[in-house]
């Protein structure tokens, strides 16, 4: 069976499995882009320079990423050529197969670690305002709905207003905070928290940690100070540093991931705001420029708003209602 058909049939049936979440969050980014592309590839009669030109114009709008960008429209070009198309109808599917090489990922990567046995730890990093005390409640609340134990641990101890923030989040998920005084050790704050959560024998322990940048000398030690900590209590952990990223931002987010992936060891990033912008695309530069799975999706407001990301889910909602776009070509 041709990719074409499996893909065809794959959107077919994985249609009414789209979640609404998915579908209503990708709203924005489905009407700018989809919508965009559809025109073009309707309104133009033959693949020609203008045609490229255009189609990189509406991908960069996407946020897709120049250097994305690029390689696909050079693998496009290619395409066209070898199977000598010349209807730009005829490479709407193949825009499709590629866009969806660009986004799968294996299920095991796309998935939050646990530990086998024992106390699992989620270290939480990001700058102020990308959603990332947020993020901790939504996720604290989905563990709970999973049936988790959870505990979080108030790490940015440099604003009480951070502080604050999670004990209200803590609130709504029903979960315990541990918490200390603002302009404590943070990795004090975390110290104790690992040895509530063993006590207390709790599946998760959730930790904040300070919301700046986190480029600078101290703030980097302290961070190390917080591995160090973890890691003298439970050796395997922490089983994931989750970066927050407000995907409002584009392709700041992008260089926020690139900065904290050198620096702080993230095994995976949590995109906020999703539902809030019309560049969607920036999930696609962000896995092909950025050697790290996204992990969640935040698509609403609401608390259970949070999703585990699905590529395949991702795509189905996205290209939901372009037209043939599963069409195999002869």
């Amino acid at each position: 069976m041709s990719f074409f058909k499996r893909l065809r049939e794959s959107i077919s049936s994985k249609a009414e499995e789209v979640t609404n979440k998915f579908k209503e969050g990708l709203s924005k980014t489905r009407d700018a882009f989809v919508g965009k592309v559809e025109d073009l590839f309707t309104r133009r009669k033959k693949i020609d320079e203008p045609f490229y030109e255009e189609l990189e114009e509406i991908l960069i709008g996407a946020d897709v990423g120049i250097n994305t960008v690029m390689k696909l429209i050079d693998e496009l070009r290619v395409e066209v050529r070898k199977r000598k198309i010349e209807d730009p109808k005829e490479l709407r599917p193949i825009l499709t197969e590629k866009l969806v090489e660009l986004l799968s990922g294996g299920e095991e990567t796309e998935r939050l670690k646990t530990a086998p046995e024992g106390l699992t730890i989620y270290l939480v990093v990001g700058v102020n305002g990308v959603g990332k005390t947020t993020t901790i409640g939504k996720l604290a609340h989905r563990l709970k709905q999973e049936g988790k134990s959870v505990l979080l641990a108030a790490g940015d101890t440099f604003r009480a207003a951070a502080i604050e923030q999670l004990e209200v989040w803590g609130q709504r998920a029903g979960v315990d905070v541990i918490r200390q005084g603002q302009g404590s050790d943070p990795a004090a704050v975390i110290f104790d928290a690992v040895h509530a959560a063993k006590q207390r024998n709790v599946d998760v322990l959730i930790c904040d940690t300070a919301g700046r940048l986190q480029n600078k000398v101290n703030l980097m030690e302290e961070l190390n100070k917080i591995f160090r900590v973890i890691r003298r209590e439970v050796p395997e952990a922490p089983h994931e540093v989750l970066l927050v990223l407000d995907a409002t931002t584009g392709q700041n987010a992008l260089q926020q991931a690139k900065l904290f992936g050198e620096k702080t060891g993230v095994t995976g990033l949590v995109l906020t705001k999703l539902d809030g912008t019309a560049k969607g695309g920036i999930v696609i530069a962000i896995r092909q420029e950025m050697e790290l799975p996204v992990k969640m999706v935040g698509l609403g407001e609401k608390i259970d708003d949070l999703q585990p990301f699905d590529s395949e889910q991702f795509v189905n909602a996205l290209f939901l209602g372009l037209g043939g776009a599963a069409e195999e070509t002869e």
